[in-house]
């Protein structure tokens, strides 16, 4: 395999593109790792032989899976950043391919699974094969980011914004690879000055909160809340403890297609037609998301009228409550 390009940040130390572009060099270099190791195992016989060098690709492995908090800031904070640039199809167009790198990974992940249980022959070779097709995935979209995406934003983004995506940033984590001065911001970054709640009460028609209360009522709550107002623009997310999804305030203001993946979009525009028109106010799925077990529900918002106010989704991990079983009275 050829060498490697080490690409130098356009950006200091600290700065935002300079993490984003020293994880690029740092992934890349795994998965140049991955496939020397890969070609290393098709000239080996058995599971039992690749035993120690299966160890190294675990390891590799476990870089990949650490790597989606990579993703995920590109996505929830620097993507919508560049949208309120008036930037959507750039971020649209990386946001897929994140979905092609994740899918060639879940590709890999799966091939792991029948370590000792599968042919080997047909298991290194998948292996190999699967391990090129992700080089080649990764090397392609990080070139695009690193020569387009990053310059683009370090012209359209202010100081301002750029301290908010740090902050935003810290708040999604790094990877076990990012370099150190990306976890130094965590350490000196100004926590945002926050604007004192109003001391008045809000009549919600069934009594009276405190703009201070009725925050930490929704923050304190055991589900994830999203709203999307009747233009489609995402308005309010709650905080949660250990939320399932990431969300951030970058991504307040922008319109909520952008803020899924392209390939779900048309389901996305499907459930608020029908919210609109009237044709539904409910609609819920569930899935198995690591080691959770998700129920995702999405509510039409209307007045008292019927008029169409927005969408609220709700989002809440019921594995432990369908373990739930007898009584429990509220003295044991």
């Amino acid at each position: 395999m050829n060498e490697i390009p080490n690409t130098p940040s356009i950006a200091p130390e600290g700065h935002p593109i300079h993490t984003l572009m020293e994880e690029h060099n740092s992934v890349l270099g795994f998965a140049a790792e991955f496939v020397k190791s890969t070609e290393a195992l098709k000239e080996l016989n058995s599971f039992e032989e690749a035993r120690e060098l299966g160890s190294r690709i675990t390891g590799i492995i476990d870089h990949f899976k650490a790597s989606q908090k990579h993703y995920l800031r590109e996505e929830n904070v620097l993507f919508p950043y560049l949208e309120k640039h008036g930037v959507s199809g750039p971020p649209s167009q990386m946001w897929a391919e994140h979905d092609q790198i994740r899918d060639c990974e879940k590709k890999i992940y799966a091939l792991m699974e029948e370590v000792g249980k599968a042919n080997f022959s047909s298991f290194k070779s998948r292996l190999n094969s699967n391990a090129i097709a992700l080089f080649d995935l990764l090397m392609t979209h990080y070139n695009k980011e690193n020569k387009i995406l990053f310059p683009m934003a370090l012209k359209l983004f202010t100081e301002e914004e750029w301290q908010e995506t740090i902050r935003q940033f810290n708040e999604i984590g790094y990877c076990c690879f990012s370099p150190k001065s990306a976890l130094t911001t965590v350490e000196k970054a100004e926590t945002k000055t926050e604007e004192k709640l109003d001391s008045g009460g809000i009549d919600t028609g069934s009594g009276q909160l405190s703009t201070e209360e009725l925050v930490a009522m929704l923050n304190t709550l055991p589900v994830e809340i999203t709203f999307v107002d009747k233009d489609d623009t995402f308005r309010y997310f709650n905080k949660v403890k250990d939320a399932v999804f990431v969300r951030t305030v970058a991504a307040i203001g922008t319109k909520v297609q952008n803020c899924h993946p392209q390939k779900s979009v048309h389901m996305v525009n499907q459930i608020l037609a029908d919210f609109k028109s009237g044709a539904k106010d409910e609609v819920g799925f569930w899935i198995h998301l690591q080691d959770k077990y998700v129920y995702i529900r999405y509510f039409a918002v209307r007045d008292q009228e019927g008029k169409y106010l927005g969408s609220m989704e709700v989002t809440q991990d019921i594995k432990d409550i369908q373990e739930i079983s007898g009584d429990k009275r509220l003295m044991d």
